[in-house]
């Protein structure tokens, strides 16, 4: 079962490893976030970092290391990982691996009210689904080819890997779907419990 924890935001969660490397400002934070393509997987603005970083000094995980004065700048606080910090970042990146946690997402949600729409609709709009889905798979894939013909390590592609592979499992759900909506008796089945209600 999840642990409760004092900051649970998953950006607090690579803020911890993005200070794994050295003490350093948010702003950098945020570009080693952006450079290392972690924007894919974790949402967050300028002002939603800010909030995380000091989230997690009140927690005790960060801490001020220096104030840098620069003529050119506004003064800027570097912050360094903690021992509680790097702690709380091994637990929960241990936590995060080792137990699947129950997930909420928007597909799931259209899925669970899908019979609202007729069956002719639900087809149209998961054939353009499947479309986007295709696109993305390739787009990743070709992605993917470049950072490794550039040196790039595996492991430093694994969250893309895994996309891909939870896209090609929904690619195939979605045509799956799509076969049984077009079933004549569903489509009387659904004509009767629900044309009326159109």
């Amino acid at each position: 079962m999840a642990k409760r924890r004092k900051v649970s935001n998953p950006l607090a969660l690579a803020v911890l490893a993005e200070l794994l490397a050295g003490p350093m400002h948010p702003y950098e934070m945020g570009r080693r976030l952006k450079e290392h393509a972690k924007d894919r997987n974790i949402k967050y603005n300028r002002s939603s970092l800010y909030m995380v970083v000091e989230q997690l000094r009140k927690a005790g995980f960060v801490a001020e290391q220096e104030t840098v004065r620069d003529t050119q700048r506004p003064e800027r606080t570097v912050y360094a990982l903690t021992g509680e910090g790097k702690a709380e970042l091994y637990d929960w990146m241990r936590e995060l691996v080792a137990e699947p946690q129950h997930e909420y997402p928007a597909f799931g949600v259209s899925l669970s009210l899908l019979m609202v729409l007729p069956p002719a609709e639900s087809v149209e709009l998961l054939e353009r689904r499947r479309a986007a889905l295709t696109a993305e798979v390739a787009e990743i894939r070709a992605a993917l080819r470049k950072a490794t013909e550039e040196g790039v390590g595996w492991l430093f592609l694994i969250e893309e890997e895994y996309r891909v592979g939870g896209l090609e499992t929904e690619i195939a759900f979605v045509e799956r779907l799509v076969t049984q909506l077009q079933e004549p008796d569903f489509v009387r089945t659904w004509q009767e419990y629900f044309g009326s209600l159109q």
